[in-house]
C-alpha cells in the first residue's frame, strides 16, 4: 500500500532581509493511509512550517510532496486550493469561525466551494454536528459557545468535506484541562472512522494520544518513533 504522503528532502529557505532562514533542511518522512501522528517540536524546530507544507498551505524551496499520488510540491496557488479543499481538514488553535455565521453556516463552508447544492450542504453539514455532539447548538453563533463547543464546530467543518486527511494545529492550545481531553476523545473517534490525523503539538500529554510520534529539532527529524503508551479517551459520540 503507498503512503497518503510522502515527503522525499523537504526544505524551505525565506529571506528575511539578506538573512536566509533555513526552516527546514531536508525531511523525508512517509505517512500511511490511518495513521495518528503527533508532530512535535520546541519553537523554531520547523513544525509550523512543515505543517503548512503538509497542509498545502505552503510550498517547498526543494525536494518533493507526493499526496494522495499527487505531487504537489510545485503546483501554483489555484491547484493547491483545490487540493486542500478536497483532501484535508484543517482544524486550528483559535477555531478561525467566522464570528457571525451560525455553527451549521460556518460548518456548510467548505461545502459551498466545493460546489454542493443547498439542500446537500445542510444536510451534511447536520450530520457531522450530530457527530461531535452538537445537534442542539446548530443555530447558535462563536460567542454563544463555549471553547470546547466552538472546536467541535471547527472539528465539524473540518470533516464536513469527507477528507483523507486531519490536520490540527495546537488543537488543545485555547481549552481547559477537561476540555482538551474530551476533544482528544474526538480525534480518537474520528481516527477509528479511516481518517490520517497529524496533530501539531508542543504539549507532551497531547502527543501521547497518537500512535506515532514525529519529533523535529532545527529543520531536521530528530526522531520518529511509534509510541508505546499511548493515552485512550474515546469519547464516544462519533
Amino acid at each position: 500500500m503507498k503512503p497518503i504522503i510522502e515527503l522525499s528532502k523537504i526544505a524551505r529557505k525565506y529571506k528575511i532581509g539578506t538573512e536566509e532562514i533555513h526552516a527546514l533542511s531536508s525531511i523525508s518522512l512517509e505517512i500511511n493511509k490511518n495513521e495518528y501522528v503527533a508532530l512535535m517540536g520546541p519553537s523554531g524546530s520547523g513544525k509550523s512550517t512543515l505543517m503548512n507544507i503538509l497542509g498545502c498551505l505552503d510550498t517547498p524551496s526543494s525536494g518533493d510532496y507526493i499526496l494522495n499520488g499527487t505531487s504537489v510540491a510545485k503546483m501554483h496557488d489555484n491547484s493547491l486550493a483545490e487540493v486542500r479543499n478536497k483532501e484535508i481538514g484543517f482544524v486550528f488553535q483559535s477555531f478561525n469561525l467566522l464570528p457571525r455565521s451560525t455553527a451549521l453556516d460556518n460548518v456548510m463552508l467548505p461545502l459551498i466551494y466545493a460546489g454542493f447544492t443547498k439542500a446537500d450542504r445542510l444536510a451534511r453539514a447536520k450530520e457531522v454536528l450530530e457527530q461531535v455532539g452538537l445537534g442542539s447548538r446548530m443555530t447558535h453563533k462563536p460567542n454563544e459557545l463555549s471553547g470546547g463547543q466552538r472546536q467541535r464546530v471547527a472539528i465539524a467543518r473540518a470533516l464536513v468535506n469527507k477528507p483523507a486527511i486531519i490536520l490540527a494545529d495546537e488543537p488543545t492550545g485555547n481549552l481547559d484541562s477537561k476540555t482538551s481531553i474530551e476533544i482528544m476523545g474526538l480525534f480518537e473517534d474520528i481516527h477509528k472512522k479511516g481518517n490520517t490525523i497529524i496533530l501539531v503539538t508542543h504539549e507532551e500529554d497531547i502527543a501521547q494520544h497518537a500512535h506515532r510520534i514525529v519529533r523535529l529539532k532545527d529543520g531536521l527529524v530528530e526522531r520518529d518513533y511509534q509510541n508505546d503508551t499511548i493515552i485512550t479517551m474515546s469519547s464516544h459520540i462519533i
